[in-house]
This record gives structure tokens, C-alpha cells and sequence, in this order.
């Protein structure tokens, strides 16, 4: 862990779980890179969650990997358990992972792509407004997205 600022970056290990075989197996370690802004106006829970997610679109987490225990990711953070603990409960309910006593948090996205794209409008009907009311154009909004897509395709 490094200090930058008032953001740590956590450098976690990632197990993997084989659901096939209901064990825990090692196959080439992942490490995700957390940075947590304990000055940012977002909340702890959030900067986690999001990280975790993005993890996921940029494969840097895969189906089936094991995030670290509740208690180790926040003595590592150095935060209350209470926080990593609200975080994995909302990637359990947005569909990100699954939560097993004896498996801990494991990447196990949902594929439910209808729903997923009726969330995905609500949300961005938001963004959008918000965009409109700064005058940013659609074409500015199809530029980011194209940005952004690439970014997921350059993994």
C-alpha cells in the first residue's frame, strides 16, 4: 500500500474459485489496483464498488475470482468492516458477485442483459439531462462513448 496524497492504492490479490469443482484453486494471480480518496466527497463504500466494477469491464477480474475477505480488505484499507461489507452487499444486489460463507465475495457477473439495459437508460436519462442543461452536444456524448468503449477494447 502507497500513500498518494490523501488516496491510498491498495494493491489486493485475486484468488480464484472453481465452481465446478467447488474448490479453491490458484491459476495466475490477478492483482487489482484500489485507490481510495478519503477526501473525496464520494463515499468510501462507493469508491470501492466502482472500482470493482471497473475491474470487471476491463477484465482485470474475471468470472469466478474471489475478491479478498471483508476483514483483510478492510484492515489493508485500514477502514471499518462495515464499509467493505456495504460495498460487496451492493455488487451482490446489482448482480456483480456472490456472497458464500465459505467462498467469500466471488466475481459471478449476471447476465440478465434485458434488465441491465433498462438500469442502464434509467441512469443514463440523468446523465444525459444533466449534460443538456451544460449545452454538451450529442455528438460530445457519442465522442465519450466511443472513448470509453475503447478503452474496454484495448484489454
Amino acid at each position: 500500500m502507497t500513500k498518494k496524497a490523501d488516496c491510498y492504492i491498495i494493491d489486493i490479490t485475486i484468488g480464484y474459485y472453481n465452481f465446478q469443482r467447488s474448490k479453491f484453486e490458484c491459476r495466475e494471480v490477478a492483482a487489482l489496483i484500489i485507490e481510495i480518496d478519503f477526501n473525496s466527497d464520494e463515499a468510501i463504500y462507493m469508491q470501492l464498488r466502482n472500482r470493482i466494477i471497473m475491474g470487471i469491464a476491463t477484465a482485470e477480474l474475471r468470472e469466478g475470482d474471489s475478491l479478498p475477505s471483508v476483514r483483510n480488505l478492510a484492515d489493508h484499507i485500514g477502514i471499518n468492516m462495515h464499509t467493505v461489507n456495504k460495498a460487496y452487499t451492493v455488487l451482490k444486489q446489482e448482480g456483480f458477485i456472490q456472497l458464500d460463507r465459505r467462498k467469500g465475495a466471488v466475481i459471478a457477473v449476471d447476465i440478465d442483459k434485458l434488465q441491465a439495459l433498462e438500469d442502464m437508460k434509467q441512469n443514463l436519462r440523468i446523465i444525459l439531462a444533466k449534460g443538456r442543461c451544460k449545452d454538451i452536444t450529442k455528438e460530445e456524448v457519442h465522442a465519450l462513448v466511443e472513448e470509453i468503449f475503447e478503452e474496454y477494447d484495448r484489454i
